[in-house]
């Protein structure tokens, strides 16, 4: 299976207080996919990511994609063929944006 990394050249940041806020919405059943939780800098290009992305891009860590999928069940209440879906999706358009990379 391959592994997912980070690419190290991207700056990144969590914004703390919309991170904050998107959790609380979580807990409240709002939708909070438009609330921007960290910043990725990448080749003069900005990249906004919501809580899920957050959360997804924390875990290019040299994991495999299933092995993000189960770490993602623990904090969100999806199908997991759901989210299975959302992380590849998400994956690879990171990868197409060079910030992600697999080995």
């Amino acid at each position: 299976m391959m592994k997912i990394f980070r690419n190290p050249d991207v700056m990144w940041r969590e914004e703390d207080e919309f991170k904050e806020q998107a959790y609380k919405g979580l807990g409240t059943g709002e939708d909070v996919a438009e609330i921007g939780t960290s910043i990725l800098l990448h080749a003069g290009r900005m990249h906004s990511l919501n809580i899920l992305g957050t959360e997804i891009w924390k875990l290019c860590d040299n994991r495999t994609i299933e092995e993000i999928v189960s770490a993602l069940r623990q904090s969100f209440d999806v199908e997991e063929d759901v989210l299975r879906e959302d992380v590849i999706e998400f994956l690879k358009n990171m990868k197409e944006e060079g910030l992600i990379h697999e080995e």
